[in-house]
């Protein structure tokens, strides 16, 4: 089984992506530990690319993110299931700062090493804002409409607790 998990940064891709993998015994790539490197700084392309590439030759995977600079089109048809996380804005903005004082001045696991949860006006701004306008709701609709019979979209944390209710053994 081949897994994509997508969504709003704080509405808990990573969180259902190591679920699904401990419930299905698959192992779980998370775009953040590829895209950052030490001190959140871009990892070089070519390397995040070679990651990524590496990763989807296993038969079996979960991989939480949007990045579409990484395997993007690859991932969605190669993928059985996609799962795109639609919750509301201001529930992200509280997921994340839940987080933020969770793990602040730590590195969180689905995270880069030596990148430490941090909260600045900048992620806030996108978290309420920028992500929401343009590409990023244009192109969750557009997965929608390409690839209906595979994808799931889940706008609350009634609709996730349903979905992990409804999985398979």
């Amino acid at each position: 089984m081949k897994i994509a998990v997508m969504g709003y940064s704080g509405a808990g891709k990573s969180t259902l992506a190591r679920t699904l993998g401990e419930h299905y015994g698959l192992p779980v790539l998370h775009f953040d530990r590829v895209h950052w490197a030490p001190g959140w700084q871009e990892r070089d392309r070519a390397e995040a690319h070679r990651l990524v590439h590496e990763f989807m030759e296993q038969p079996e995977w979960v991989i939480d993110g949007n990045y579409t600079k990484f395997e993007y089109e690859r991932r969605l048809v190669e993928a059985d299931e996609i799962v795109i996380l639609s919750l509301p804005r201001i529930v992200c903005f509280a997921r994340a700062w839940k987080r933020y004082f969770q793990y602040r001045g730590r590195n969180r696991a689905d995270m880069g090493e030596g990148c430490e949860e941090k909260m600045d006006l900048e992620f806030m701004w996108w978290i309420l804002w920028k992500q929401r306008v343009g590409y990023k709701g244009n192109e969750y609709r557009r997965v929608v409409k390409q690839y209906p019979e595979k994808t799931v979209v889940l706008k609350s944390q009634r609709d996730i607790d349903r979905y992990l209710e409804g999985l398979s053994c």
